[in-house]
C-alpha cells in the first residue's frame, strides 16, 4: 500500500514538473541575429539646379536607390504649387499642363526607405521664352464618342518629325484602357503620323483615355508642340466590312455574324481600288468630290459617304452605277453601293470599323488613312521609337468563322501603293 502511494506521488511530481521544463525553454530564448539597418536612400534629380531656357514640357527626373519617391512639390516664383503626378514607372514627375514660358520654378523631392529614413533634394530652374516655331498637332479620338473595335489612336503633325525627336514625343503620349489592353505606338516613315493600337481589336465596351501632352515638347529643327490634347471615348460592338473584288460583294458582319451581303462596284482598271485593311475615318451625309486639275476632272455631290483613305477612297451611294454593282467595276477608286444600301450602312457602321478589301490591282499604301491594322503586330511595333514589352503580343488565332468569304478578320493577319484621288 505504501509502495502504491509512493508511485502515485512520483507520477504527480513528474507531471507537475513538465510544464516547468517547457516554460523554462520559452523563458530563455536564444539570442536572435540582429538585422542590419537598411541603408539610407540615395536620390538624384533633374534638371540640375540653375538650369536655364528649358522647354515648358520639362519633367522632374527622379533616380532613387534603396527607397522610393514619396513627395514631389513644384512651385513657381510666387510660391504657387504646380499640379502634376509621378509617371507609373517612377522615372519622373510630370506636370498636369505645360509650365509657363520665361518663369522660374523650384522642385523639392523627398524619398524614403522602408525604415522611414528620408532624404530631400531641391533644384531651381527656369523655362525658355516663347518659341518662334510651333508644330500643329491633331488627335483623332474625341471625347463622348463611340468608335468601332478597330479604332486606332492617331496623332498627326503638320510637318515631318525627325527620327531623333520621336522618342521624346512618344513618351508624352499617354493611353489608358478599361479593361486594360496594353498596346504600342508606331510612326509612319515620314513622321507625319503616329498610331496606337493593341495587338488585337478592342473589346466592346472598352473605355479609352488619351492625353497627348505635347505643349512645349521639342519636335526637332527648333520647333515645339502647340498644345495638349485629350479625349475619352467608348468602343462599341464588333462590325466588320469585307469586300471581295472577285465576287463584287460586300459582306457585313455584326458581332461575328454575317448580317447582309451588298453588291458593289469598285475602281475600274485605270483608277483601281486599294486592297488592304483600312478603317472608316469619316462619315458624311453628303460631300463634294472635286478633282479639278486632274487628268479626269469632275465635280459631283455624293451622299452617305464614308472615308477610307486620305487619297479619296470612300464607300458611298452611287445610283448611276447600280446596274454595274455586283457585276463590274466602273468607279474612280471608291466602293459604289445603291442608295438603299448606303443608308443602311450609315446606320450600321461607326468611325473605327474595319473595312477589308481583297483582290484588286493595287495594295494600300501604309499611311494612306488609318492603316495600323494593315500590317502584322511584329511589323507594326518596328515603327515604335521606344522599346515595346515582349509580353504584349496577339492572342492565339481563333478557328475561322463565317462563310467562304473568310468571316470576320483576324487582327494580326494582313490582307493581300494606291494612287487614287477623290473617288466616284
Amino acid at each position: 500500500m505504501v509502495l502504491r502511494r509512493r508511485a502515485l506521488l512520483l507520477v504527480v511530481l513528474v507531471m507537475t514538473a513538465i510544464p516547468l521544463v517547457l516554460a523554462g525553454c520559452t523563458g530563455n530564448p536564444l539570442r536572435r541575429a540582429e538585422r542590419p539597418a537598411p541603408p539610407p536612400p540615395k536620390l538624384a534629380i533633374t534638371p540640375a539646379s540653375d538650369s536655364r531656357d528649358l522647354p515648358t514640357s520639362v519633367e522632374i527626373g527622379t533616380a532613387v536607390t534603396d527607397g522610393k519617391v514619396t513627395e514631389v512639390v513644384v512651385t513657381d516664383a510666387g510660391g504657387t504649387r504646380v499640379d502634376g503626378a509621378m509617371r507609373a514607372d517612377g522615372t519622373s514627375w510630370m506636370p498636369s499642363r505645360a509650365l509657363a514660358n520665361k518663369q522660374t520654378y523650384t522642385a523639392r523631392v523627398t524619398a524614403k526607405n522602408d525604415a522611414g529614413k528620408a532624404i530631400t533634394q531641391e533644384t531651381t530652374f527656369s523655362t525658355m521664352d516663347k518659341p518662334a516655331k510651333r508644330t500643329v498637332t491633331n488627335l483623332n479620338l474625341q471625347s463622348d464618342q463611340t468608335y468601332g473595335v478597330a479604332m486606332p489612336i492617331t496623332v498627326s503633325f503638320d510637318s515631318d518629325i525627325p527620327k531623333d525627336a520621336r522618342a521624346g514625343i512618344q513618351r508624352r503620349l499617354l493611353v489608358t484602357t478599361d479593361p486594360p489592353q496594353p498596346g504600342a505606338w508606331s510612326w509612319d516613315e515620314n513622321g507625319r503620323q503616329v498610331s496606337y493600337r493593341a495587338p488585337d481589336f478592342w473589346r466592346p465596351g472598352t473605355t479609352i483615355g488619351v492625353r497627348a501632352a505635347l505643349d512645349g515638347v521639342p519636335m526637332g529643327e527648333g520647333s515645339f508642340g502647340d498644345t495638349d490634347r485629350a479625349g475619352t471615348a467608348k468602343i462599341g460592338n464588333r462590325v466588320f466590312l469585307e469586300i471581295d473584288n472577285a465576287t463584287k460583294q460586300m459582306s457585313v458582319f455584326k458581332d461575328d455574324v454575317l448580317v447582309k451581303k451588298i453588291p458593289v462596284s469598285l475602281g475600274k482598271s485605270s483608277t483601281p481600288t486599294s486592297s488592304g485593311k483600312m478603317v472608316i475615318m469619316e462619315k458624311h451625309e453628303s460631300t463634294v468630290f472635286d478633282t479639278t486639275g486632274s487628268p479626269d476632272p469632275y465635280v459631283v455631290t455624293v451622299f452617305n459617304a464614308q472615308r477610307l483613305t486620305w487619297g479619296g477612297e470612300f464607300i458611298h451611294a452611287a445610283p448611276w452605277s447600280v446596274g454595274a454593282q455586283g457585276e463590274r467595276n466602273v468607279s474612280h477608286g471608291c466602293t459604289n453601293v445603291s442608295d438603299e444600301n448606303s443608308e443602311w450602312l450609315m446606320e450600321t457602321t461607326r468611325i473605327g470599323d474595319l473595312v477589308t478589301i481583297r483582290g484588286t490591282e493595287v495594295t494600300l499604301d501604309q499611311g494612306n488613312g488609318w492603316t495600323a491594322w494593315n500590317v502584322s503586330w511584329d511589323e507594326f511595333t518596328k515603327g515604335s521609337a521606344l522599346p515595346v514589352p515582349a509580353d504584349i503580343k496577339p492572342a492565339p488565332p481563333a478557328p475561322p468563322a463565317g462563310p467562304a468569304s473568310g468571316g470576320p478578320p483576324a487582327a494580326d493577319k494582313p490582307a493581300a501603293p494606291s494612287p487614287s484621288g477623290a473617288g466616284r
